[in-house]
């Protein structure tokens, strides 16, 4: 009799003992499931706060090109070397006329010849794919331009080298994202030799010893 009695006591601490671990695993298994969905949703929201401002939507969605698809990125930044040539020519030209050290007359040089081959470029781009290009400087590139027309002597060549270097900033870091991520051959070929000429021009005008570098940012206006 004792013994039967142990025997189903054994049983049924067994049981018990199977159905705790049984439970304690479940817990764990939702657990474990739980936490990396939670991190992961964590990293998703930062990685989408810090991503740049999406490029201007013409609207037309991707295209299929002889080229590869063609994307609304894409087509903003061929309009926007466009757009660059537009009003870094001419400032190029005023700096080899009017600048007074050798440096700037050597960054108009370089402004100049980088901007007439790159624009012969985003034109044969701009046919080849269908993309409508801009034939005048935006309104904020007509003001820097009016900015440097007034201005006389070292003011001139300040601003110049300022305004020139927060553009070409600016463009270097569209250039990374596009060259990375377009999926059609025209625009990475002109994405690879936009970023060479433009990494050019930033170290020319770096070279002037006129950079503000702590005015680079986009809150801090450039000094008239």
């Amino acid at each position: 009799m004792r013994r039967r009695n142990t025997r189903g006591w054994s049983t049924a601490t067994r049981y018990s003992i199977a159905s705790a671990v049984v439970i304690t695993a479940l817990a764990l298994t939702l657990i474990a499931l739980l936490v990396p969905v939670d991190k992961f949703g964590s990293r998703a929201t930062a990685a989408t706060a810090a991503a740049p401002a999406p490029a201007d939507d013409d609207g037309l969605g991707t295209v299929s090109t002889a080229f590869g698809p063609l994307t609304a990125a894409d087509r903003d930044f061929v309009r926007k070397v466009r757009l660059a040539g537009l009003w870094e020519l001419p400032a190029g030209r005023q700096a080899q006329q009017r600048g007074t050290r050798p440096a700037i007359r050597t960054a108009g040089d370089h402004l100049v010849d980088g901007h007439t081959e790159l624009d012969r470029q985003v034109i044969q781009v701009g046919q080849a794919l269908g993309i409508d290009l801009p034939n005048q400087p935006s309104a904020q590139q007509q003001d820097w331009l009016g900015q440097m027309n007034r201005a006389k002597g070292e003011e001139y060549e300040r601003l110049f080298t300022q305004l020139l270097r927060r553009a070409h900033g600016k463009v270097f870091s569209l250039l990374a994202g596009i060259r990375a991520q377009t999926r059609n051959s025209m625009v990475r070929a002109l994405a690879t030799s936009a970023n060479a000429t433009v990494l050019d021009h930033i170290t020319v005008l770096e070279d002037t010893g006129l950079v503000d570098f702590d005015g680079l940012s986009d809150n801090v206006p450039p000094t008239k």
